[in-house]
């Protein structure tokens, strides 16, 4: 039987992360990408700056112990916001626990957001309202659901990509790699977007793969793969853009750092220095895209402002949702389980309420 081989295709990724912005904020002058328009650039800094605010709220909501928990994805702005704003109306985001600045940046309402790491519903918004799936807490598990998803869609005739995010300690799980074969075998639109912030939870990258880097990752199951500045935001949007009008799948891998701990129950000191978190803060991806905006005369003082300002009040907004207090009904415990829900189950929901009355 004669073998058949793949045509060849340029799979592998730079040796240097593509960039636009440099961390001062002045332009990259033989960047292969192309810059955003100057709409997309301001845009980009205003949802940067709200979910930021919004990112810090959420943290301080768990010390007043109104979340259960909040994984905190300061930092990591470019990615979240870049990545998103880069989706097309009809795609598709596939997020993980540490993606609720993405979901906010969709368009998701932020206690809706919320409701997983509040401990209530497993998903609190509706996922066909603004083409999100649910938020992911097993690692890696979306990466297959995003697969199925688009290639499925392209078998219906959709013109619809997905867009799944993970972190570097994602990419060590076997969800990943069949994701990873299943989009290559199928070309199925796919863009793998790896925020590589260094640690999965405290293990840092070194003891975690002995790849080049996380992009190389893709060669093996002939997906393209493309390494990017994460805290680059014009960048992050122009590359993830790139990819998801390229028909089939991609693998981007975006260097970035989480300021702040894995979640508000870990001791990052324990694993990390302070001068290392230092070093991270002067590639901050706000402060970079503000001095490229302001040297473009895009930023004023008075436009920093407002932005500052509707930041403020989406902050409030959120304090307001969810400083009102929940009360669940008992029988939401059976509900959503089985289309059909069960006699067994039945008899149980009957019995907790009785012994509540």
């Amino acid at each position: 039987m004669a073998r058949t081989r793949a045509p060849e295709r340029t799979l592998l990724p730079g040796d240097e992360p593509l960039s636009l912005l440099r961390k001062d904020g002045s332009p990259v002058d033989d960047s292969p990408l192309a810059m955003p328009d100057d709409d997309v650039l301001v845009e980009l800094h205003r949802r940067m700056v709200v979910g930021r605010r919004f990112d810090t709220q959420a943290t301080a909501l768990t010390k007043q112990g109104r979340l259960a928990v909040y994984p905190s994805s300061r930092g990591q702005e470019a990615c979240e916001v870049g990545s998103v704003l880069a989706l097309r109306p009809d795609d598709w985001l596939f997020p993980t626990y540490r993606d609720s600045v993405a979901l906010v940046t969709r368009g998701v309402d932020p206690a809706e957001t919320l409701t997983l790491l509040q401990g209530g519903w497993h998903l609190g918004y509706d996922p066909y309202e603004h083409r999100v799936g649910p938020q992911c807490t097993p690692l890696a598990t979306n990466t297959l659901h995003a697969v199925g998803f688009a290639h499925a869609a392209r078998l219906k005739g959709e013109d619809t990509a997905a867009l799944v995010m993970l972190g570097d300690g994602a990419t060590s799980e076997g969800d990943t790699h069949e994701a990873l074969n299943f989009a290559g075998v199928w070309k199925a639109p796919v863009v793998f977007l790896v925020q590589n912030n260094g640690y999965a939870i405290s293990v840092p990258m070194s003891k975690q793969s002995a790849a080049p880097s996380l992009a190389h990752k893709g060669i093996g199951y002939g997906v393209p793969s493309v390494l990017v500045d994460g805290n680059d935001v014009a960048a992050v949007y122009a590359v993830v853009r790139e990819a998801l009008v390229s028909g089939g799948p991609t693998l981007v891998e975006a260097l970035t750092y989480r300021i702040e701990a894995h979640t508000n129950a870990d001791d990052a000191t324990r694993y990390r220095t302070s001068d290392e978190v230092a070093a991270w803060l002067d590639r901050d991806p706000v402060d970079r895209l503000e001095a490229y905006l302001t040297s473009r005369g895009l930023l004023d003082n008075e436009r920093r402002a407002a932005v500052a300002a509707e930041a403020e009040d989406f902050a409030a907004s959120v304090r307001a949702k969810m400083n009102a207090d929940v009360v669940p009904s008992p029988d939401e415990l059976f509900e959503h389980v089985y289309a059909t829900t069960p006699a067994h189950l039945r008899e149980q929901a009957a019995v907790l309420r009785e012994e509540l009355a």
